[in-house]
């Protein structure tokens, strides 16, 4: 719907806004009334080059017509019935899914932090059934993010995050180690850790990827000690990283993995997979969701990883990262670091410059990005992306810089 659809002005939009909404978002000032491609459009029609995706989740550009035909013709069928009957999307997307990443079974969730809430229930039950009633810690990252129900975002090692304070004790059960230091994760590990959990790249810790020492080493310890390793992959699988999902890039395999974002197309759907042995830990009543493996996301997800798929965007997308971060490295200065893995890339800036102000510059300028704490941009653009567009938004990263320096 449009302003003129709803006979509103753009201030009437944010008057309901203030008055209705519990607002936790700091919002830019525009109206995104239509999307298409690399391109986010206005109230008045002007387009922005969309470096941030919805947060990582229009891999194939936004309104893909494959993705958008499947959501019409769907919704023409049926849209939702719970999952007592058997449907045509679920059954399809759980075969492509699972055969796209060599795991064994998949259940289907809404969001990515439904997704790691799974996959932390998972793990610690089989951990209870197969070992004994104090078998159910876990170790995760400090600086990591996974979510925001309590089990979730207990597994975050940020203490001091908002996401964190005032809502009274965590959930029991995680203890934390540095991100790429393996001898620190073996140090916490106890008799009574059932799994390892981590991010392959530190996504809102500020795009930090694992090294594969870190993560090879990892598996092999779980492999040792009879423990699971979970990777949450709910901002870095489906293509984003330069492999399918990113534990490709390392040549391992985890015995769960959570994902969501991308896989949907701009549908809400995630999902967690997992090897047949683990998977058995989930048994009737143990685990459910009234629409997880909704129908029309499910006709989503399917035409949106068989488009990232088809067209190889995980090529395209190791291939435009790299050239975003030789250009970036060349051209934008007060640049502290450049890195990522992908098209999930970071810039860090040097003390002093405000990534925050960078963000407020490059949204004046036409190019949507985010910013995580106050010196690091994240750009996580669809993959279709192209050099052109690589070269605009350094281009315009570059004037925004300069003019708050």
């Amino acid at each position: 719907m449009r302003l003129r659809d709803a006979g509103l002005t753009k201030e009437d939009i944010k008057a309901k806004v203030n008055k209705y909404m519990i607002e936790t978002y700091e919002r830019f000032d525009m109206i995104a009334e239509r999307a298409k491609g690399m391109y986010v459009y206005d109230e008045n029609g002007m387009p922005y080059l969309d470096f941030y995706a919805g947060i990582a989740v229009n891999s194939s550009g936004s309104c893909n017509d494959k993705v958008v035909l499947a959501v019409v013709d769907q919704v023409m069928d049926i849209m939702q019935t719970f999952n007592y009957p058997y449907t045509v999307p679920q059954a399809l997307l759980a075969e492509k899914i699972c055969t796209a990443i060599g795991m064994d079974k998949i259940f289907y969730q809404n969001s990515g932090t439904e997704a790691n809430e799974a996959m932390i229930k998972m793990a610690r039950k089989y951990g209870v059934e197969a070992f004994g009633p104090h078998k159910f810690d876990i170790v995760t990252a400090k600086n990591s993010f996974h979510g925001r129900t309590f089990g979730a975002m207990s597994a975050t090692g940020q203490p001091d995050n908002a996401c964190q304070i005032d809502f009274g004790d965590m959930t029991p059960g995680f203890t934390y180690a540095d991100f790429n230091d393996l001898d620190a994760f073996k140090a916490a590990v106890t008799e009574n850790t059932i799994a390892i959990m981590v991010e392959p790249v530190q996504g809102e810790g500020g795009v930090h990827p694992a090294t594969p020492e870190f993560l090879t080493g990892l598996r092999k310890l779980c492999d040792e000690k009879n423990m699971l390793l979970l990777l949450d992959e709910v901002q870095t699988g489906w293509c984003r990283t330069g492999a399918v999902m990113s534990y490709m890039n390392y040549g391992i395999k985890p015995d769960i993995v959570s994902m969501a974002k991308a896989m949907g197309g701009g549908m809400p759907i995630a999902a967690i997979c997992a090897t047949d042995t683990v998977a058995q830990a989930f048994t009737a009543g143990s685990h459910g969701s009234t629409f997880g493996g909704h129908c029309v996301c499910c006709a989503a997800a399917l035409a949106e990883v068989t488009e990232l798929l088809d067209r190889n965007l995980a090529g395209n997308a190791k291939e435009m990262g790299t050239y975003f971060l030789e250009q970036a490295r060349l051209h934008i200065p007060k640049l502290k670091e450049a890195r990522g893995q992908g098209l999930l890339l970071g810039l860090e800036f040097e003390d002093g410059i405000s990534s925050v102000d960078i963000k407020h510059k490059c949204f004046d300028k036409k190019l949507l990005t985010t910013a995580i704490g106050t010196s690091i941009l994240r750009l996580v653009p669809p993959l279709i992306l192209g050099k052109e567009h690589v070269d605009m938004a350094i281009g315009i990263i570059k004037e925004a810089v300069e003019e708050i320096s």
